[in-house]
């Protein structure tokens, strides 16, 4: 392997792989796409795999076997580590770790796995073609990690698909539309683009055919185009319509609310947190409740910055390191995609990222994000991106006080399961400061003479504040963000009969529909 011949550009790539392992980075940036993707017992098992592999090898296996690493003088000075190891050659580590991170998810998620495996098999060739180890180290190491993985396997075996919860809030009849007649649907193509998925547009098409859907242009406003709708006095929806992502149906459910019309939401986009908690988590189940008129009444949140109009807010409102990563992506996934742009996105924020001062209640802190949910959520996360319940009446804020940025990140990154472990073996702070409330008064400093932007269900509000900042008598702006309950009536499979007595009001209408 030393005397072939490689391209330069093949020995930066493989020194590059192999710098980006060490200390387990690659895999626990993969594990943080993997947790906010929901696949979080996949990313917990694979880093837990990865940390007993680790210890196992360095601890133990190396103090056994140990073993003097190749030369450096027969190593090809381009190939050759800034930083050469000094630790015992076998077994490797980078292998061990690598294997035991992609047998884990394997474990969990057997696809995924399949996906990451090449990437665990170029981690070890790359200890290779960097004269750092032996074969027989990387063999080892793989095999290592690959029984570590199994092990934990057989002590907690995987567990079958968790039953959703029974859905939240009271079943409500709406007016019904069997083939789409009164309904006004916005389609946003581009929200959905990172997930592969059949188009829900075909659906609408096919068993709502007398259904009026516009499909958004680049740049076009959906909550324009809805206004525009609704001026027309022929042909007015009786129901307004939404397919996309977590923003896109932010924006139409604001104009639903002010003209005080049910909400159809089509999932469409890459989370759709809103549309599955709602319990419309595909394109069939949320037509089929439109043609039966089923639905349910939902809490929303308004937030207002000064004296500007109040926006309807679904899911959660943050201001400090998300907000940052949501627009850094932004910026970059027409060019790279929503997940290269995601991950890129988070190296930035995180190497860039400062804390934010926030007055929350009359108190001062330095925090590195402020989370506003609607609704309760998930104890023991800092960012409950997405709401358990669809009635209630309060809002769950979650405070992440400053401390470590890698600390910080991780902490934005995992979920409830995976930060609790994390947090016992004391890698993740435990200043997470959680409290219920109707509403939240927050004053936001301005940070390098700029007013750092407000997040709302996946956007990033940049406009606004800066209005707020310019109208505020101090120093930054200030935004209120208050709960409203039973805000919004979506369409949505029915969980439980009766309905609410006020139904019954509606029941004629979703008739004569």
């Amino acid at each position: 392997m030393n005397r072939r011949h490689a391209h330069p550009v093949a020995d930066r790539f493989w020194s590059r792989l192999t710098g980006f392992a060490d200390r387990g980075v690659l895999w626990w940036t993969l594990a943080g796409v993997l947790a906010v993707t929901r696949r979080r017992r996949a990313a917990a098992r694979g880093l837990l795999s990865l940390l007993a592999a680790s210890a196992l090898t360095n601890l133990i296996a190396k103090e056994v076997f140990g073993g003097d690493r190749p030369l450096l003088a027969d190593v090809p000075i381009a190939r050759r580590l800034p930083k050469p190891p000094i630790t015992p050659s076998f077994p490797s580590g980078h292998s061990a770790s690598a294997a035991a991170f992609a047998a884990g998810v394997a474990i969990e998620k057997p696809a995924i796995g399949a996906a990451i495996a090449p990437v665990a098999l170029g981690v070890g060739y790359s200890r290779l073609h960097t004269g750092a180890h032996w074969l027989s180290d990387v063999v080892g190491g793989l095999a290592l990690g690959a029984g570590v993985a199994g092990l934990g396997a057989a002590v907690v075996p995987r567990r079958g698909e968790p039953v959703p919860p029974a859905p939240s809030g009271v079943d409500r009849a709406l007016p019904a539309s069997p083939d789409g007649a009164g309904v006004f649907l916005v389609a946003n193509r581009s929200s959905g683009t990172a997930v592969v998925r059949a188009d829900p547009l075909r659906l609408i098409a096919d068993r709502l055919p007398a259904a009026r859907v516009h499909v958004l242009e680049d740049g076009e406003d959906p909550g324009a185009v809805v206004r525009a709708a609704l001026r027309h006095r022929r042909g007015r929806p009786r129901i307004l319509g939404v397919c996309g992502g977590d923003g896109t149906v932010a924006a139409v459910a604001h104009e639903a609310r002010a003209a005080g019309l049910p909400l159809l939401v089509v999932p469409g986009g890459t989370f759709n947190h809103f549309a599955r908690t709602a319990g419309a988590a595909s394109a069939e189940l949320a037509v089929g409740a439109l043609q039966r008129g089923e639905g349910v009444r939902a809490d929303v949140a308004e937030l207002s910055f000064g004296d500007r109009p109040p926006v309807t807010v679904l899911n959660t409102a943050s201001v400090g390191v998300y907000p940052d990563f949501v627009a850094v992506r932004e910026q970059l996934r027409d060019r790279w995609g929503k997940w290269p742009a995601a991950l890129i996105a988070a190296t930035r924020v995180l190497r860039r990222s400062d804390p934010v001062e926030v007055v929350v209640a009359g108190r001062r802190a330095r925090v590195w994000t402020l989370f506003v949910g609607v609704g309760a959520n998930d104890p023991g996360t800092v960012a409950p991106l997405q709401r358990r319940s669809l009635d209630g009446g309060v809002l769950d804020v979650r405070i992440l006080h400053a401390g470590s940025r890698v600390r910080a990140a991780a902490s934005l990154a995992f979920g409830r399961r995976v930060s609790s472990v994390l947090r016992g073996l004391r890698l993740l702070p435990k200043r997470i400061e959680s409290f219920a409330t109707e509403s939240l008064d927050v004053v936001v400093r301005p940070r390098g003479g700029q007013p750092p932007g407000f997040a709302h269900d996946g956007e990033i509000a940049l406009e606004a504040p800066a209005r707020a900042q310019a109208a505020y008598p101090g120093p930054g702006y200030r935004t209120l963000i208050r709960i409203v309950p039973q805000a919004l009536d979506v369409y949505r499979p029915s969980s439980a009969r009766p309905t609410a007595p006020e139904a019954a009001g509606v029941s004629a209408i979703a008739t004569d529909a």
